[in-house]
Protein backbone atom coordinates (compact mmCIF):
# COMPACT_ATOMS: atom_id res chain seq x y z
CA UNK A 1 0.00 0.00 0.00
CA UNK A 2 2.72 2.27 0.60
CA UNK A 3 3.46 2.18 -3.21
CA UNK A 4 0.71 4.17 -4.04
CA UNK A 5 2.49 7.61 -3.74
CA UNK A 6 4.59 5.77 -6.64
CA UNK A 7 1.69 4.61 -8.47
CA UNK A 8 0.18 8.35 -8.33
CA UNK A 9 3.47 9.42 -9.80
CA UNK A 10 3.33 7.05 -12.39
CA UNK A 11 0.08 7.82 -13.51
CA UNK A 12 0.63 11.72 -13.72
CA UNK A 13 3.92 11.31 -15.47
CA UNK A 14 2.35 8.95 -18.13
CA UNK A 15 -0.50 11.36 -18.89
CA UNK A 16 1.91 14.33 -19.13
CA UNK A 17 3.67 11.96 -21.61
CA UNK A 18 1.03 10.84 -23.41
CA UNK A 19 0.34 14.62 -23.71
CA UNK A 20 3.36 15.99 -24.94
CA UNK A 21 3.63 12.82 -27.63
CA UNK A 22 -0.12 14.52 -29.23
CA UNK A 23 1.73 17.75 -29.27
CA UNK A 24 4.41 16.16 -30.87
CA UNK A 25 2.90 14.49 -33.35
CA UNK A 26 0.75 17.78 -33.74
CA UNK A 27 3.55 19.45 -34.90
CA UNK A 28 4.66 16.68 -36.92
CA UNK A 29 1.37 17.02 -38.96
CA UNK A 30 1.22 20.79 -39.36
CA UNK A 31 5.10 20.67 -40.76
CA UNK A 32 4.07 17.54 -43.41
CA UNK A 33 1.22 20.00 -44.49
CA UNK A 34 3.54 22.73 -44.90
CA UNK A 35 6.18 21.00 -46.33
CA UNK A 36 3.25 19.55 -49.28
CA UNK A 37 2.48 23.34 -49.81
CA UNK A 38 6.02 24.26 -50.52
CA UNK A 39 6.61 21.44 -53.40
CA UNK A 40 2.53 22.14 -54.51
CA UNK A 41 3.57 25.81 -55.02
CA UNK A 42 7.51 26.16 -55.65
CA UNK A 43 10.49 23.12 -53.88
CA UNK A 44 11.93 23.37 -57.65
CA UNK A 45 14.97 25.48 -57.11
CA UNK A 46 16.67 27.19 -59.75
CA UNK A 47 19.53 25.28 -61.81
CA UNK A 48 21.34 27.39 -63.37
CA UNK A 49 22.87 24.08 -65.80
CA UNK A 50 19.50 24.50 -67.67
CA UNK A 51 19.73 28.20 -67.80
CA UNK A 52 17.22 29.19 -65.24
CA UNK A 53 17.41 32.65 -63.34
CA UNK A 54 14.28 33.29 -61.50
CA UNK A 55 12.95 36.83 -60.52
CA UNK A 56 12.95 38.33 -57.68
CA UNK A 57 9.67 37.65 -55.40
CA UNK A 58 8.73 41.50 -56.61
CA UNK A 59 9.35 40.48 -60.14
CA UNK A 60 7.44 37.52 -60.49
CA UNK A 61 4.64 38.77 -58.30
CA UNK A 62 3.82 41.97 -60.68
CA UNK A 63 4.47 39.75 -63.92
CA UNK A 64 1.88 37.58 -62.66
CA UNK A 65 -0.71 40.29 -61.78
CA UNK A 66 0.27 41.70 -65.32
CA UNK A 67 -0.71 38.45 -66.90
CA UNK A 68 -4.16 38.19 -64.74
CA UNK A 69 -5.25 41.76 -65.54
CA UNK A 70 -4.00 41.08 -69.48
CA UNK A 71 -5.99 37.86 -69.31
CA UNK A 72 -9.45 39.09 -67.90
CA UNK A 73 -11.40 36.98 -65.52
CA UNK A 74 -11.30 33.50 -66.58
CA UNK A 75 -8.60 33.89 -68.51
CA UNK A 76 -6.10 31.69 -70.04
CA UNK A 77 -2.54 32.08 -69.16
CA UNK A 78 0.36 30.41 -70.97
CA UNK A 79 3.50 30.51 -69.41
CA UNK A 80 7.00 29.51 -71.46
CA UNK A 81 9.81 28.68 -69.55
CA UNK A 82 8.94 31.19 -67.02
CA UNK A 83 8.39 29.06 -63.43
CA UNK A 84 8.58 31.69 -61.07
CA UNK A 85 5.99 33.30 -62.41
CA UNK A 86 3.88 30.61 -62.81
CA UNK A 87 4.44 29.68 -59.01
CA UNK A 88 3.48 33.41 -58.04
CA UNK A 89 -0.09 32.38 -59.82
CA UNK A 90 -0.38 29.89 -58.32
CA UNK A 91 0.47 31.45 -54.85
CA UNK A 92 -2.15 34.18 -55.66
CA UNK A 93 -5.32 31.10 -55.78
CA UNK A 94 -6.74 32.43 -58.87
CA UNK A 95 -9.10 29.65 -58.92
CA UNK A 96 -10.60 31.03 -62.21
CA UNK A 97 -7.86 31.11 -64.50
CA UNK A 98 -6.90 28.16 -66.65
CA UNK A 99 -2.94 27.90 -66.57
CA UNK A 100 -0.38 26.34 -68.12
CA UNK A 101 3.18 25.99 -67.76
CA UNK A 102 5.42 24.85 -70.34
CA UNK A 103 8.89 23.63 -69.33
CA UNK A 104 11.85 21.46 -70.73
CA UNK A 105 12.82 20.74 -66.54
CA UNK A 106 10.67 17.64 -65.88
CA UNK A 107 10.74 18.62 -62.44
CA UNK A 108 7.78 20.49 -62.91
CA UNK A 109 6.10 17.42 -63.42
CA UNK A 110 4.79 17.63 -59.81
CA UNK A 111 2.45 20.15 -61.00
CA UNK A 112 0.62 17.64 -63.16
CA UNK A 113 -1.77 17.98 -65.79
CA UNK A 114 -0.63 22.34 -65.77
CA UNK A 115 2.72 21.01 -66.44
CA UNK A 116 3.41 20.75 -70.10
CA UNK A 117 7.02 19.17 -71.40
CA UNK A 118 8.28 21.76 -73.87
CA UNK A 119 11.67 21.94 -75.70
CA UNK A 120 12.19 25.15 -77.65
CA UNK A 121 14.28 23.43 -80.45
CA UNK A 122 11.35 21.86 -81.61
CA UNK A 123 8.43 24.60 -81.17
CA UNK A 124 5.60 23.12 -82.34
CA UNK A 125 5.81 19.91 -80.67
CA UNK A 126 3.09 20.03 -78.34
CA UNK A 127 0.01 18.04 -77.02
CA UNK A 128 -3.33 18.20 -79.03
CA UNK A 129 -4.63 19.40 -75.87
CA UNK A 130 -2.89 22.81 -76.27
CA UNK A 131 -5.27 23.77 -78.90
CA UNK A 132 -3.63 27.10 -81.79
CA UNK A 133 -4.86 30.45 -80.33
CA UNK A 134 -6.51 29.36 -77.27
CA UNK A 135 -4.13 31.35 -74.47
CA UNK A 136 -5.29 35.37 -73.97
CA UNK A 137 -1.83 35.33 -72.87
CA UNK A 138 1.32 33.85 -73.28
CA UNK A 139 4.09 35.33 -70.67
CA UNK A 140 7.48 33.84 -72.12
CA UNK A 141 11.13 34.04 -70.81
CA UNK A 142 13.90 32.40 -73.34
CA UNK A 143 16.55 30.60 -71.77
CA UNK A 144 19.33 31.64 -73.60
CA UNK A 145 20.20 34.84 -75.20
CA UNK A 146 20.19 34.28 -79.05
CA UNK A 147 18.87 34.71 -82.19
CA UNK A 148 17.95 31.20 -82.68
CA UNK A 149 16.08 30.44 -79.02
CA UNK A 150 14.27 33.36 -79.36
CA UNK A 151 13.14 32.86 -83.23
CA UNK A 152 12.10 29.48 -82.46
CA UNK A 153 10.09 30.08 -79.31
CA UNK A 154 8.03 33.17 -81.50
CA UNK A 155 6.86 30.00 -83.10
CA UNK A 156 5.00 28.87 -80.39
CA UNK A 157 4.12 32.31 -78.72
CA UNK A 158 2.50 33.00 -82.15
CA UNK A 159 0.97 29.21 -82.27
CA UNK A 160 -0.51 29.70 -78.26
CA UNK A 161 -1.59 33.38 -78.14
CA UNK A 162 -4.90 34.75 -79.73
CA UNK A 163 -3.06 38.44 -78.92
CA UNK A 164 -1.61 39.18 -75.96
CA UNK A 165 2.40 38.41 -75.81
CA UNK A 166 4.67 39.09 -72.65
CA UNK A 167 8.05 38.43 -72.93
CA UNK A 168 11.20 38.83 -71.20
CA UNK A 169 14.58 38.68 -72.36
CA UNK A 170 17.59 40.50 -72.62
CA UNK A 171 17.47 43.77 -73.67
CA UNK A 172 19.94 43.16 -76.65
CA UNK A 173 17.26 41.09 -77.90
CA UNK A 174 14.90 44.42 -78.63
CA UNK A 175 15.14 44.33 -82.17
CA UNK A 176 14.38 40.98 -82.34
CA UNK A 177 11.64 41.00 -80.36
CA UNK A 178 9.92 43.97 -82.43
CA UNK A 179 10.87 42.00 -85.50
CA UNK A 180 9.34 38.33 -85.28
CA UNK A 181 7.01 38.85 -82.27
CA UNK A 182 6.06 42.49 -83.08
CA UNK A 183 6.44 44.07 -79.57
CA UNK A 184 7.52 46.88 -77.57
CA UNK A 185 9.68 47.17 -74.90
CA UNK A 186 7.92 48.12 -71.17
CA UNK A 187 9.53 51.01 -68.78
CA UNK A 188 9.47 48.09 -66.04
CA UNK A 189 12.76 46.51 -65.43
CA UNK A 190 12.39 42.82 -64.33
CA UNK A 191 14.79 41.71 -61.27
CA UNK A 192 16.25 38.70 -60.50
CA UNK A 193 16.51 36.46 -57.29
CA UNK A 194 20.43 36.49 -58.33
CA UNK A 195 22.25 39.48 -59.92
CA UNK A 196 22.53 38.86 -63.81
CA UNK A 197 25.24 40.74 -65.96
CA UNK A 198 22.59 41.03 -68.95
CA UNK A 199 20.25 43.73 -68.25
CA UNK A 200 16.65 42.03 -68.63
CA UNK A 201 13.44 44.50 -69.90
CA UNK A 202 9.95 43.06 -70.48
CA UNK A 203 8.12 43.33 -74.08
CA UNK A 204 4.55 43.55 -75.16
CA UNK A 205 1.93 44.44 -77.81
CA UNK A 206 -0.93 45.45 -76.18
CA UNK A 207 -1.65 48.53 -73.98
CA UNK A 208 0.25 47.50 -70.27
CA UNK A 209 0.27 47.70 -66.75
CA UNK A 210 3.83 47.52 -66.53
CA UNK A 211 4.19 51.01 -68.45
CA UNK A 212 2.40 52.52 -65.74
CA UNK A 213 1.78 51.04 -62.85
CA UNK A 214 4.61 48.84 -61.60
CA UNK A 215 7.27 51.83 -63.82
Amino acid sequence: MESSDDDDDITQLSAQTLAALQEFYKEQQVKASQALAKYSYGSVEEDWQLSQFWYSDETALCLAKEAIAAAGKGGRIACISAPSVYQKLKDLNTENLFVRILEYDRRFSGYGEEFIFYDYNHPLNLPDILEPHSFDVVLADPPYLSDECLRKMSETIKYLTKGKILLCTGAVMEDQAEKLLGLKMCKFIPKHARNLANEFRCYVNYESGLDTEYS
